[in-house]
């Protein structure tokens, strides 16, 4: 699963499109744009547009775009991320949680006239679980009945996906086990209805400004690849008269110091994550200049930064080795001084506030404490700290992770003498010793929400045959929980049985080395108002205003 975001993946392949002609170039600095900003946003994304087709989703920027162009099932509470009704008026559960009966609104319809209908979805769902479609986040659509076999070629009649349309506006999903998380899984990009009969007439060009059939609160207007991508206000969006602001304008810029000059001249509007990341050199700066200060927002990002335990290789096949290795790391201090841009400690895997999550105040996992990693090595058979082998540490190569990595090194000399190696591996190195640790111990891997539920950290990260499970752990208890926490309908037992498997994961076995919960830190220009952060996915621009 491609939940192991690796946070700097996004812009290393991108699908080649056909663009639209005669667009305005990128912003060009200019003194008086602060003074005279133009009537629409100004947003920048940090490379080629990958991709605007919902079923090829997944990197960032395309996550962004989806939002706007395309209407989910189900939508997320900017606030509490609860799962709201969006292009379902509202659902019922059936057969204890093995069925749902979604009912569609019938006002909203494709920017070519024609209604949005049940069937759109169902054939949007099969389409991206073929083969042939290479759907990278076709796996979050397993949870259907025989998805996962029609997907890898073993069965080859898309009827017994467990997906039908009843009539044009009643949706029926069945799944191959009670699943209570599954309304928040319906409103992502590869359960979106796409336009077949556009789709099918133009190929793989269906998304061209003069072939693409969209439904959300924007429509593309025009298009031109490695430059700017502009929206315009869609004026059949069944909540038109809710979106203020009518254009949005995306602009290519490669380089966050390029992005950091355009907002300070006024170019932009908003600079920070999924808009193009602040330099971290230029964090204390920021904050000590009276004007951009003001403009410094911080919001929670649903993602935690962890280090990852090979539990088959020595000495890190040992529980007690690896509890000693957590102890000895001060993450309050590394956050303080190396890192210094709002992250919060982490002793637990799922990010609150998310449901399933461990309020920190329950003080679950292992916290820093030198002298209990020292017991722990000397009850693993290395008092003293004598005789434990080196312990090999890979990360990709980063600014941010080399000076994390050496923090490591350090504290880990300092309070148990371990000697920890270091290697810095190239993307695709590392991705291989992902997949093949070989005699690696720890290696970094920084894990996001593809949708606000534990399920999608605890069961999806470590479940012994059905996760990612990089660790090569194997815990049937743990397992056992997960599962059936997936098929829990009660929110409170769902919720006590995710807290023990985070105290199996980080405290009983301690799998992983959880450094921090992450934040992002973005620039927001004054004249944008009723702006907030969604933690993960593409930002709900329809609710911005620009002041006039």
């Amino acid at each position: 699963m491609l939940h192991v975001l690796l946070r700097l993946c996004s812009a290393l392949l991108f699908i080649s499109l056909v663009g639209c002609s005669a667009p305005p170039p990128p912003p060009v600095v200019s003194a008086a744009s602060e003074a005279t900003p133009p009537p629409y946003l100004r947003l920048p994304l940090d490379g080629p547009i990958s991709t605007l087709d919902p079923g090829l989703t997944q990197f960032t920027d395309a996550i962004e775009l989806a939002e706007q162009l395309f209407l989910g099932l189900t939508d997320f509470d900017p606030k509490t991320y609860k799962v709201l009704p969006e292009l379902a008026t509202h659902w019922e559960v059936h057969d204890q949680g093995a069925t749902y009966r979604f009912f569609l609104r019938k006002e909203v319809q494709w920017s070519n006239g024609e209604p949005v209908t049940a069937e759109d979805i169902v054939w949007a769902i099969r389409r991206n679980l073929r083969p042939e479609t290479k759907s990278p986040y076709a796996n979050l659509l397993y949870i259907l009945k025989n998805a996962e076999s029609y997907n890898k070629g073993e069965l080859k009649d898309a009827e017994q996906i467990g997906v039908k349309a009843l009539d044009a506006y009643t949706l029926e999903f069945y799944l191959k086990n009670p699943a209570s998380y599954f309304p928040a899984l319906a409103g992502l990009w590869v359960y979106r209805p796409l336009p077949h009969k556009a789709i099918e007439q133009y190929g793989d060009t269906w998304t061209r400004p003069d072939h693409i059939q969209t439904n959300g609160s924007y429509r593309l207007h025009q298009w031109d690849k490695g430059n700017v991508l502009i929206l315009k206000k869609n004026p059949d969006y069944y909540a038109a008269d809710s979106v203020a602001i009518n254009e949005v304008h995306y602009y290519i810029v490669q380089e966050s110091s390029l992005g950091l000059t355009l907002y300070k001249s006024g170019e932009l509007d908003v600079l920070g994550e999924a808009y193009l990341r602040i330099p971290q050199t230029e964090m204390s700066g920021l904050q000590v200049d009276p004007k951009l200060r003001r403009d410094l927002h911080s919001a929670p990002l649903f993602c935690t930064e962890i280090y990852g335990f090979n539990t088959k290789l020595p000495p890190t096949d040992n529980p007690l080795v690896r509890k000693a290795i957590v102890a000895a790391i001060n993450k309050e201090l590394l956050l303080d001084f190396v890192l210094r841009s709002g992250q919060e400690p982490a002793t637990t895997f799922t990010r609150p506030p998310i449901f399933g999550s461990v309020d920190p105040s329950q003080e679950i996992g292992i916290h820093f404490n030198p002298q209990q990693a020292q017991a722990w090595l000397a009850e693993a058979g290395y008092p003293d700290d004598k005789g434990l082998p080196n312990i090999v540490l890979v990360h990709n190569v980063s600014e941010t992770h080399h000076a994390i990595s050496n923090a490591l090194r350090t504290m880990l000399n300092h309070y148990v003498n371990i000697n920890l190696q270091v290697r810095e591996l190239d993307f695709d190195r590392y991705t291989d010793t992902l997949y093949d640790p070989k005699d690696v111990h720890l290696f970094r891997m920084g894990w996001c929400a593809d949708y606000p539920d534990a399920n999608n950290f605890l069961y999806d990260g470590f479940h012994p045959e059905q996760g990612s499970n990089f660790v090569r752990w194997k815990n049937q208890r743990y397992a056992q929980i997960t599962e059936q926490a997936q098929q829990e309908s009660n929110e409170q037992k769902r919720q006590q049985l995710y807290q023990l498997a985070e105290i199996i994961l980080n405290q009983d076995e301690t799998v992983i080395l959880p450094l921090y919960f992450s934040s992002a830190t973005y620039l927001v220009k004054p004249r944008i108002k009723n702006w907030y952060a969604m933690a993960f996915g593409g930002q709900q621009i329809r609710n911005w205003a620009l002041e006039q």
